[in-house]
């Protein structure tokens, strides 16, 4: 009896005509979904097909469902298409005024491979890309700078200059800058402007940059009264190891800076460059300056002298530390720290420089005694330049190296030559110094960069291989194009100059061949007006001469030079009559 009971409640809860009509909504609902998503999935498909989707355009030109190198190759059609347009100037107006830009002249171009990334990466929603056509704007490149330097020569000054804010110092009185609100013409702006317009706009319009200085008027008053007007109020002191270095008023006028950065700020800070130049000598008395490793002759060779540290006050950690107490009027104490100098010359960089032996040596004679003004002048200029060393590649100035030759530096007035004759003139003979200088180098066979014969020919000297010195104006120069330091050496007697050079020597021999003078001219004569001014003369012959210094190393000539002057004839100076 259980079972039909059980099977006449199953029949009762679930009749037959309820149960057949929702299978079968079911059935349609399925078979409606199916139908909507196999269109569906194919349009995706078809709309993701390359790597640039369907539908994108740049430029007019469809580069959809294409691959990035394809979609390059394309849109480089277009623009070969195009390219009398692209080349065309642009018009760009700035307030009232205008300029034509050349666009080569700016960098300005369609960056093609960007732009075909920037394509390949637009992801518009599936039914735009089927029903819409999304178009990307071509990535444009300018040469900002360029672009900027164009639109200032063209329009000028336009809108309102900003003025920054800064404080300066009139001697120990701090002098305000106040701050001023300017309308500018701006780089960043600029470009931006006409990366968004072209190259479809033949005309765009670039606007002005409000700028506003970040340090206003209230803040340059407060560093017045806080800080520019107290740092000069008095004296700091500088503590050491080596004694109390005190930094006047002045020198921290002079060193402490207010000037604003690019935003308008003001930044207080002290300049390290002006600060020790303000302080000057006064760094003396706690530094110690490093002496550098160099090569000297003992006993006819070449040792290495060892270069020795020293010491220097650190004032880039002083500039530091002294705007901690600049703000105060009172208890302006630093302390000062010493680090190590080191020589610009170490021992293993003079000893790598390969002095080993004497290269070439050259004497020439003068007459009058160690006592004669002109003699005196020779060994003046000899003892400067004794011991110098010329580093490999470096060129050597004679007029660079001693600077002006003035009575200051122990000079004489000994004869020169000026407008064609001899007159007393203060370093007269330092010519015959260059002279030896200029053969010493020539025969080590050392580059000849710059010197010029006298106008006249002397007997103590070599015709065309010889040198005169004015300064500024006439030099005498050679560079060292060995790999291999070079040491000037000189010495003297009571009337003779030598010269010489040690290095290491790149050659066998350096000798000259002379050419036979030719266009001898004879001297004239001339009567001069009597005086202490007046240095008579017997005149000398003028001509014209060739030399060819010759290079030989391993028993072969390896090159020569050649060198040519033309010497006037010297007239015959009479002094009266």
């Amino acid at each position: 009896m259980q079972p039909d009971d059980v099977r006449r409640t199953d029949v009762s809860t679930s009749p037959p005509d309820v149960k057949r009509p929702t299978r079968r909504r079911a059935l349609v609902a399925a078979a409606v979904a199916a139908a909507v998503l196999l269109p569906a999935g194919a349009a995706v498909g078809y709309a993701y097909t390359g790597e640039v989707p369907r539908g994108v355009t740049v430029l007019g030109v469809d580069l959809g469902g294409l691959d990035r190198a394809a979609a390059g190759e394309a849109l480089r059609a277009e623009l070969a298409r195009r390219s009398a347009d692209l080349a065309a100037p642009v018009t760009v107006r700035v307030e009232d005024r205008t300029a034509r830009v050349d666009p080569s002249a700016v960098g300005l171009a369609v960056d093609v491979d960007a732009t075909v990334a920037a394509a390949a990466d637009a992801r518009p929603g599936v039914f735009a890309r089927l029903f819409g056509s999304p178009t990307v704007d071509p990535v444009v490149a300018v040469d900002q700078g360029r672009l900027d330097a164009a639109l200032r020569a063209a329009v000028g000054d336009v809108g309102q200059p900003v003025v920054a804010p800064a404080i300066t110092y009139d001697g120990t009185t701090p002098r305000p800058v106040y701050p001023e609100s300017g309308r500018v013409l701006d780089p960043a702006t600029a470009a931006g402007a006409l990366r968004a317009g072209w190259p479809d706009a033949r005309e765009v319009t670039v606007p002005l940059l409000d700028v506003h200085p970040a340090t206003t008027t209230a803040d340059v008053d407060r560093l017045l009264a806080e800080l520019a007007r107290p740092a000069v109020s008095g004296p700091v002191t500088v503590t050491t190891d080596r004694g109390d270095l005190p930094v006047p008023p002045a020198a921290i006028a002079k060193s402490l800076v207010f000037a604003a950065d690019d935003s308008g700020r003001i930044e207080p800070r002290v300049d390290e460059k002006a600060l020790r130049s303000a302080l000057g000598t006064g760094l003396r008395e706690v530094e110690v300056a490093p002496k550098d490793a160099t090569v000297v002759l003992d006993g006819g060779k070449p040792k290495v002298v060892p270069g020795t540290d020293g010491q220097r006050l650190d004032t880039a950690a002083l500039g530091r530390d002294l705007l901690a107490v600049l703000p105060r009027t009172a208890d302006r104490r630093v302390a000062g720290t010493l680090t190590a100098a080191r020589p610009a010359m170490t021992d293993e960089q003079a000893a790598a420089l390969g002095i080993r032996e004497r290269v070439s040596t050259f004497t020439t004679n003068f007459t009058g005694g160690l006592s004669a003004p002109r003699s005196n002048n020779i060994v003046t200029i000899a003892r400067d330049v004794d011991g110098t060393i010329v580093q490999p590649g470096e060129t050597f100035s004679l007029n660079g190296h001693t600077g002006e030759r003035s009575y200051a530096q122990g000079y004489k007035d000994a004869p020169v030559i000026m407008d064609g004759k001899l007159v007393p003139g203060v370093g007269g003979g330092t010519s015959q110094f260059t002279t030896t200088l200029f053969n010493a180098t020539y025969y080590a066979g050392l580059e000849d960069v710059e010197h010029k014969p006298h106008s006249y020919w002397f007997s103590r000297y070599p015709p065309v291989i010889e040198s005169t010195i004015f300064y500024p104006n006439l030099d005498f120069k050679f560079r060292n194009d060995t790999p291999y330091g070079v040491l000037i050496d000189t010495s003297w007697t009571s009337d003779s100059i030598t010269v010489s050079i040690w290095s290491t020597k790149i050659y066998d021999s350096v000798k000259t061949e002379w050419g036979p003078r030719r266009n001898i001219t004879k001297p004239r004569v001339v009567h001069l007006e009597p005086g202490p001014s007046c240095i008579a003369t017997n005149g000398i012959d003028g001509f014209t001469q060739d030399a060819w210094r010759i290079f030989r190393k391993d028993g072969k000539e390896l090159k020569r030079e050649k060198f040519s002057w033309r010497y006037d004839a010297e007239p015959r100076f009479v002094c009266g009559g």
